[in-house]
């Protein structure tokens, strides 16, 4: 009768009702039965025994850049290990629909740090769409493990159309014709199903290349006119724009959050990045509540994006995103050569006296504390240092300037000089708060990106087992249910996808969830080879006992830590089409 059954777990449905013990048989791909007693188990493929575990819908990870990885590696075992059975693409304005080969190279290089020349590889080698209803098709015609849903991206459209090197220029304006068409590029992606549309005006993302190296994306050149006609579109038929305003001017964050108000029409769904408990900026945590609780007070439909965890970052010596943030640190990462360019700036005098004043600036708007007290070293040739803060190093050193022994070590040992630091979310009680805003999506992993920096695959286990501990503790803020809808069902009902509940007829993305195991295994940092990046070792997660199962479609694909044979292999996964 069925060809999975799943036995008595704790039931989460994924709309925040209460959990209960019950018995899930599943057919076809869906749930077929949700029962009080034991199901008949004859001839039944797969039977879970789920006894004191927590099942529950996929969780939807809502930002990632899979983009390249999912044609290479398609069924992203990274995220389905840790119970995610749906993501998005074409997140921060970029995606592949519209963009050749080199340009694809240039959006994703630098700003994503995924290796340019394999995303010239993946795109030229394999890309066979034109439009996005061509795109879909192919994604859908991949062996996924995970179901994929997609945003269109404003800078590939309007790089297709203008050219990376006029769509890059202060002075360049798109023509008629070129705004047409990146309007029709727009309403032909909503057709096929896309989520929306993804802008960027976030001017510390940097291409690659050598074209247009170091200039912005091209979204961030867009003029109000050119994103009002855009906007119009995705108003007029309820789809979603995520955007990411320049945190060094307050007017572009307005500007893209009252975007949402409609005098006389409907709201426009508006999600920003990203609420954050910023290090550097303490007192900002308060101000992103109350600014989605006032555009959803004048009838908006806005939310921040947000991670529930610890922004931890690692970096090989300055191969960090958060220095483009200013003048001396884009300036290092311009020059791509390390070995002789990039080493020869960094022990020049009158750089590291820029470097100084650049660091030694306290105030205003940044997302980096540009405290080298706080920052811990974890690998480097000179094991002395290792364990020591460049704050540290420098005072061991005859009270060197920070600046001077983090700049030292890098012009000695390059990249393989590793440390990390916390950027934000560091206090728990924040995140607490951020977690039950009703003005606030979790997720924001940045899954397939920054392969080298961060890793946040498990985000929706780690935010679980928070809620578990402080509900167990007696000082509750959320309850489990809550926290799961948050992760599920409440995401996909904004972003109108089939997915993140598990009811009587609904997708059966299903994942057990040992709650034992919700312990300090999700905080372990591990690294593992990516064969299709020439076994580059990316940061990943791995707590292999917390997941006992994971269905996508009704099929089994993963469970304690090991892959079923069907993941990358047997299509699963679908490319979720927006209600």
């Amino acid at each position: 009768m069925y060809d999975s059954i799943i036995r008595g777990g704790r039931w989460f449905d994924g709309t925040g009702a209460p959990s209960a013990v019950r018995h899930l048989g599943i057919r076809a791909g869906r749930v077929e039965t949700i029962s009080t007693t034991p199901l008949d188990e004859t001839g039944c493929g797969t039977v879970i025994d789920a006894t004191g575990k927590w099942v529950m819908p996929g969780i939807i990870d809502i930002h990632t850049h899979y983009d390249v990885e999912v044609l290479l590696e398609p069924g992203l075992p990274e995220s389905v290990r840790h119970g995610v059975t749906t993501v998005l693409l074409g997140s921060c304005s970029l995606s592949t629909v519209h963009v050749g080969a080199e340009v694809a190279g240039d959006l994703f290089g630098r700003v994503e740090a995924i290796p340019r020349r394999h995303v010239i590889e993946a795109i030229g080698d394999l890309k066979t769409w034109r439009t996005a209803a061509e795109y879909a098709e192919a994604l859908q015609a991949l062996p996924l493990g995970a179901n994929i849903a997609s945003f269109l991206g404003h800078s590939d459209i309007r790089a297709a159309h203008m050219g990376l090197d006029r769509a890059t220029r202060a002075d360049v304006r798109p023509d008629a014709a070129e705004l047409s068409a990146m309007e029709r590029n727009l309403t032909e992606a909503l057709d096929a199903g896309f989520v929306g549309m993804s802008s960027q005006q976030l001017l510390f993302d940097k291409l690659d290349g050598q074209l247009c190296r170091s200039r912005t994306l091209p979204s961030t050149y867009a003029t109000t006119r050119e994103r009002r006609r855009l906007n119009a579109i995705l108003r007029r038929r309820y789809r979603a724009l995520q955007g990411g305003p320049d945190v060094a001017r307050p007017q572009s964050l307005v500007a893209m959050a009252a975007s949402t108000l409609g005098i006389g029409r409907r709201p426009l769904k508006v999600s920003l990045l990203s609420a954050a408990d910023i290090k550097a900026i303490p007192a900002v945590a308060h101000i992103f509540p109350a600014i989605a609780r006032v555009l959803n007070g004048l009838g908006g439909d806005f939310r921040w994006q947000h991670l529930p965890v610890p922004f931890e970052v690692y970096s090989d010596g300055i191969d960090l995103p958060v220095f483009e943030e200013f003048g001396s640190g884009a300036a290092a990462l311009h020059l791509s050569n390390q070995l002789t360019e990039r080493r020869e700036l960094l022990a020049s005098p009158d750089y590291r006296r820029w470097f100084r004043k650049d660091y030694d600036k306290k105030y205003g708007p940044r997302v980096w504390h540009r405290d080298f007290f706080d920052a811990e070293i974890v690998e480097c040739p000179d094991a002395a240092v290792i364990g020591k803060t460049f704050g540290q190093v420098g005072l061991d050193r005859g009270g060197l300037h920070p600046v001077d022994a983090f700049l030292d070590l890098v012009v000695e040992h390059g990249p393989k000089v590793r440390w990390h630091t916390t950027i934000s979310n560091h206090r728990p009680h924040v995140l607490d708060r951020f977690a039950a805003d009703p003005g606030v999506q979790l997720g924001f992993s940045d899954a397939g990106a920054h392969l080298r920096n961060m890793a946040f695959y498990n985000f929706g286990l780690r935010l679980l087992r928070r809620v578990y501990d402080a509900e167990r503790a007696g000082r509750a803020f959320m309850t489990v249910e809550r926290a799961v809808h948050r992760l599920t069902g409440e995401l996909a009902d904004w972003y109108g996808l089939d997915a993140g509940h598990l009811r009587v007829g609904d997708r059966a993305d299903v994942v057990v969830v040992d709650p034992g195991r919700l312990d300090e295994s999700l905080d372990a940092y591990a690294e593992h080879p990516a064969p299709y990046f020439d076994n580059l070792s990316r940061m990943v997660n791995r707590n292999d006992d917390t997941v006992t199962a994971v269905f996508v479609g009704g099929t089994y694909v993963f469970g304690n830590g090991r892959p079923a044979p069907v993941l990358g292999v047997q299509r699963t996964g679908q490319f979720l089409r927006a209600r």
